[in-house]
């Protein structure tokens, strides 16, 4: 869920709701409410961004800003999410949006939170106390334009009598006369509504694969045919754990729009209704409850939070740690890595333990747990992600190769201090890290010569620290024997973070003092140059080109 506020008089009632959805997130007016989670620039086309998102909106303003600002969005009925208008002090729930999609369930939840009554205006809802339209979960409607001329002729006058299992109507308002035309069939029974019947389909049905490969879709749907089952009666493809990894596995449930479990063993399933090739269908007289049926695959995703300020993060990292249910990573990162939420646990470790956090990561996620590693800038570069994959291919467990694994990239340390310098890096470069604990200083020593000969520009990471205090002082004695003292040097400390700082010297200036663990170091090639900026201070580039010289 999404909640939209435009100035801090709105953020105690948005914080209000975020007790009752702790996975919300609150998005504030850049510069007008400074304790929201997010921030947005502009306010319509924002709104618009997460409307397409399809998850659900709370926007604490008028009802006419939030119409008029979707208006162009506005298309299909059963393609709406959830959209609701709020009072700034929460005196007032306005369900717009997504009847279909549970609005006014929302409203009644939203509402009983604040102690306020929800402005309910559908009226099927407000007749009979229900949206026959929206049963519940566990539930799916067989035909929407049908079950829109049913509740018409209910609100008509018309009768209805109640066949099968449907619980939640049991305290709805409804004109119930057994001898009625009109009937609410619930059923699996595959078959098209008739005129005067609401048909509903009980999500009873599991599929247990057996045997996955690229035809499995077609071979569901054959038989789910077979056994006069209506597809919709299917909530959940089930499968051995060996095939967590599967491919065609995935892309059927996926194609079936269906949720994928993994089991042990069959004991706990419910009994078998139908054999088909290779998969069996398996029969609940009760909507199944999915989440006690084996686990789901879990997920590890690696990822980079960039130089630090929210607004570098990537959308693509953001939503992996908003969906995170376990966080890992260097405590500082962790740290960084907020707004979190309660539920979130937090495993934060000590920098130097990156191989035994990977195993903790693939131990979590193995067992169907939502999982994120974490590194500053990007991952893949002298960060998490070379540790994730050298455990991965010497695994504890195999359990480990059925993990889903994403890599999501950041913003590294040495694009966002060139970004915030110019362009230091616009031609030819190399990253170098001068720490010693994983590789010999010969090997650094021997890179630095050829990409001082070679002409690059550089940008060095770990260039010194409290137990590593002479590496970059012997790095630039090198570099000064191929590279002339008038070499440009760009210096970032905590770039993207409060207390950063940027300076540009040259070579012959360098010294280690004026450099810590915290700094990343760029020198450039023969090539860089710079010059002043119109409100004080420099621009350094290295350009694209590079001048013809005789071999």
């Amino acid at each position: 869920m999404n909640i939209v506020i435009l100035g801090a008089s709105a953020l105690a009632t948005a914080q209000r709701l975020k007790t009752l959805y702790p996975q919300a997130v609150i998005h504030g007016l850049r510069g007008r409410a400074e304790g929201a989670e997010r921030h947005y620039d502009e306010f319509g086309e924002h709104l618009r961004t997460l409307y397409r998102a399809g998850q659900p909106l709370v926007v604490l303003c008028a009802a006419g800003i939030v119409i008029r600002s979707l208006a162009a969005l506005l298309a299909e009925k059963g393609a709406e999410p959830p959209v609701l208008a709020l009072a700034e002090d929460g005196s007032a729930v306005v369900p717009l949006l997504g009847g279909l999609a549970g609005v006014n369930r929302l409203a009644r939840e939203i509402a009983a939170h604040l102690g306020v009554t929800p402005a309910i205006t559908t009226s099927g809802e407000l007749r009979f106390g229900t949206c026959l339209l929206e049963p519940p979960a566990g539930y799916a409607l067989a035909d929407l334009q049908q079950g829109k001329r049913f509740v018409s002729d209910l609100l008509g006058g018309e009768k209805v009598r109640i066949e099968g299992q449907a619980p939640w109507l049991d305290a709805a308002q409804l004109p119930v006369d057994n001898a009625a035309n009109r009937v609410i069939h619930i059923t699996a029974q595959a078959r098209p509504a008739q005129p005067d019947e609401l048909l509903i389909h009980p999500r009873c049905a599991a599929a247990l694969i057996e045997r996955p490969d690229a035809d499995l879709s077609a071979r569901l749907q054959q038989a789910l045919s077979d056994a006069d089952l209506a597809p919709e009666t299917l909530a959940v493809l089930l499968a051995d754990k060996s095939c967590m990894a599967n491919a065609d596995l995935h892309a059927a449930a996926q194609a079936l729009n269906l949720p994928l479990r993994f089991i042990h063993n069959t004991t706990e399933l419910p009994p078998e209704h139908h054999a088909g090739d290779d998969l069996r269908l398996l029969l609940s007289e009760q909507p199944l409850d999915i989440e006690r049926l084996g686990q789901r695959r879990g997920r590890l995703s690696v990822v980079g939070l960039g130089p630090g300020a929210a607004e570098h993060m990537t959308p693509a990292v953001r939503r992996a740690l908003d969906e995170a249910e376990d966080l890992l990573g260097y405590d500082t990162y962790v740290k960084m890595a907020g707004p979190l939420r309660a539920d979130q646990c937090l495993h934060p470790s000590d920098n130097r333990e990156e191989l035994q956090r990977a195993a903790h990561a693939f131990e979590l996620a193995a067992s169907g747990r939502r999982v994120v590693m974490i590194s500053s800038g990007d991952p893949g570069v002298f960060a998490m992600a070379a540790a994730v994959m050298e455990a991965l291919e010497n695994p504890q467990s195999e359990a480990w190769h059925g993990v889903e694994l994403e890599v999501l990239p950041g913003v590294s340390a040495a694009l966002a201090t060139a970004a915030k310098a110019g362009a230091p890096l616009g031609h030819d470069f190399c990253l170098i890290s001068l720490s010693d604990n994983l590789k010999p200083w010969a090997v650094i020593e021997k890179r630095l010569q050829h990409a001082a000969i070679a002409d690059l520009a550089m940008a060095f990471y770990n260039p010194i620290s409290k137990s590593r205090p002479w590496q970059l002082g012997r790095a630039l004695d090198l570099l000064r024997q191929h590279r002339a003292p008038e070499t440009l040097v760009v210096l970032g400390r905590d770039i993207g973070r409060p207390a950063e700082a940027l300076r540009s010297l040259t070579l012959g200036e360098l010294t280690p003092e004026m450099v810590d663990m915290r700094t990343l170091v760029i020198i450039g090639s023969s090539q860089t140059r710079r010059f002043p900026r119109a409100d004080g201070g420099e621009w350094v580039y290295t350009p694209r080109w590079y001048p013809a010289q005789a071999d």
